[in-house]
């Protein structure tokens, strides 16, 4: 009995779920491109990090070497003699100037009083967010530099009017020639070198800090930076050059997920993600979008591995000075690697073909060491549900789950936009957002129907435990099926082998009224209007009545699929 009255119900709910309009399709898989959806994924937890350092710079006053510089007097002079050089006065001061460039140190000695700046240093990163409570993965050369490394960045940043004024005062020595542009860069060259090997840096004091973004997203110039702590370093490249940072008072961040080596092989895609130096440092674009990531891609050309036995990927995804510490993604969206290095042309521009990747199992190795343990937040899950759906055209599906987001992290920096977004194209009339089918059931036209299987239903299980009456029949399937009934005797009818329905031998049915619905203690046989047209006559038990019953239920069906815009199945 049971299974006929599911074939019924699932017949009739088949029809009323198969109508245009309602939500049962497959929903349509993300149709963007593989970059489009790490960036829109990622991005979240890219962060722009910063080191800087304070110090007083002492360099002292140089002395010339006039021993050295007599001998090198003497030699341009000779040169002039074997022709080697032009006789006039600006070809022998160039040619002497440019000798002395290749070692300051040769003509010049410290001495005399020592010129003290108090001077700022540092410099752009990227870091990532790997977990809510505030851990961030960056590179090692990014939070600290080795001292000759530091004196270097202090003599390019903060002894610039020194060196411009020794660099002047070595022309002025020169006479009238200082129109001689050669002389006077190969002037300001020797003492950028000079004044770099002869600094001291005293009372060094360093921070990290990230801009975080503010409610709204992107950055502007009212953030605030956000203090960070070093929690472990490796050794700086080509060593195991990465950093593992904290910053405190955290919740819900936005994270990326980490993966493992064997995820991308030789040929695979790459994808880098953050804050190359061209752009944060050039004066072309407002500060709001210089703080926006980029994202480059490009192949894994090779697995390399330095002296040490350090394992380093190389690729040819763009990166520039500023993208180090940034994450590498395998087309998944899981982090395969840290971005560490690239080689660097003489005009500061990066080589394409040589960016270098540091191995995601040696982030691992530096975590495990702090017992850190990457995590999904609650934040990035919701966020990544919503961002499939809004690819999907379905923003009123996504439109709550943004919302979410941006109750859990007020601070995210994309969530606002695509609220946004979603809310526009809601209104432009592009939402293809499925209709909930209960409330369609409900108080649509399927409403009548759900209503009529469930009554079924329940009518036939109360009356199987109330009925006192002896006769009985079978369902009334829709349509005949061969050899139902084979044959009746004492009016209980017999199932032939090919009648009984899904393998249900022998079975007894106890006759109720049609179509009865619970009505309180006792069950009266009440008979719905039919909004499908009149109800049809019901006779007997066997018989013809019952083939009659069963001719005005398929009519009733058929008048159904017409309603509806449906075909009978034969014709589907």
């Amino acid at each position: 009995m049971w299974g006929r009255i599911s074939a019924v119900a699932g017949l009739v709910l088949a029809s009323t779920l198969a109508l245009p309009g309602t939500a049962v399709a497959k929903p349509k898989e993300v149709d963007v491109p593989v970059g489009t959806w790490l960036a829109a994924r990622t991005h979240p937890s890219v962060q722009l990090t910063s080191v800087s350092y304070t110090a007083d710079v002492a360099v002292p006053t140089p002395e010339a070497n006039l021993e050295a510089i007599r001998t090198l007097t003497q030699q341009g002079i000779n040169a002039v003699q074997s022709g080697k050089i032009s006789s006039d006065e600006n070809s022998i001061y160039r040619w002497v100037v440019q000798q002395m460039a290749k070692n300051p140190g040769r003509y010049f000695s410290p001495g005399g009083q020592e010129r003290v700046v108090e001077a700022t240093a540092g410099g752009l990163c990227t870091g990532w967010w790997i977990t809510p409570d505030g851990y961030m993965v960056t590179a090692a050369h990014c939070v600290g530099q080795e001292d000759t490394e530091l004196a270097q960045t202090f003599a390019a940043q903060a002894l610039t009017k020194i060196n411009e004024k020794d660099a002047a005062d070595l022309v002025a020595s020169l006479g009238d020639i200082a129109s001689d542009e050669e002389i006077l860069r190969n002037a300001a060259k020797i003492f950028q070198i000079w004044n770099a090997e002869n600094i001291k840096i005293r009372n060094v004091q360093s921070s990290l800090s990230l801009l975080q973004s503010l409610p709204g997203g992107g950055v502007d110039k009212t953030t605030k930076t956000v203090p960070i702590e070093l929690v472990a370093k490796g050794t700086v490249y080509p060593g195991k050059d990465v950093a593992i940072l904290k910053a405190n008072g955290q919740n819900n961040l936005p994270t990326v997920p980490l993966g493992e080596d064997s995820d991308v092989r030789v040929g695979d895609t790459l994808y880098i993600s953050g804050f190359p130096g061209t752009v944060t440092q050039t004066s072309i674009f407002n500060l709001e979008s210089k703080l926006d990531p980029a994202f480059t891609e490009g192949p894994y050309n090779a697995s390399r591995q330095t002296p040490e036995g350090v394992p380093y990927i190389q690729t040819q995804a763009p990166s520039y000075p500023g993208n180090s510490g940034g994450p590498v993604f395998s087309k998944d969206g899981k982090v395969i690697g840290i971005l560490v290095g690239g080689l660097i042309q003489q005009d500061g521009g990066s080589t394409e073909g040589e960016s270098f990747v540091l191995p995601v199992s040696i982030v691992k190795e530096k975590l495990n060491e702090k017992n850190i343990k990457p995590a999904e937040s609650t934040t990035t899950k919701a966020y990544n549900e919503a961002l499939d759906l809004f690819f999907q055209n379905r923003y009123s599906d996504a439109l709550p789950k943004f919302r979410e987001v941006q109750a859990l992290q007020p601070n995210h920096p994309y969530v606002a936009k695509y609220i946004s977004d979603s809310q526009q194209a809601i209104t432009a009339g592009k939402d293809e957002s499925g209709t909930p089918i209960l409330p369609w059931l409900l108080w649509g036209g399927g409403g009548l129907v759900a209503a009529f299987v469930i009554g079924t239903i329940v009518a036939v299980a109360r009356g199987k435990s109330r009925s006192k009456g002896p006769a009985s029949f079978p369902p009334a399937p829709y349509g005949a099926q061969p050899g139902y009934p084979a044959q009746s005797q004492g009016g209980q009818p017999q199932y032939g082998q090919q009648g009984q329905p899904y393998g249900a031998p022998q079975q007894q049915y106890q006759q109720r009224p049609p179509y009865p619905l619970p009505t309180g203690p006792e069950t009266r046989a009440v008979r719905p209007q039919s909004p499908y047209g009149p109800p049809q006559p019901q006779q007997g038990t066997g018989g013809p009545g019952a083939n009659t019953r069963i001719a005005g239920l398929e009519a009733e069906l058929e008048q159904l699929r017409r309603n509806m815009g449906q075909r009978p199945p034969e014709q589907r």
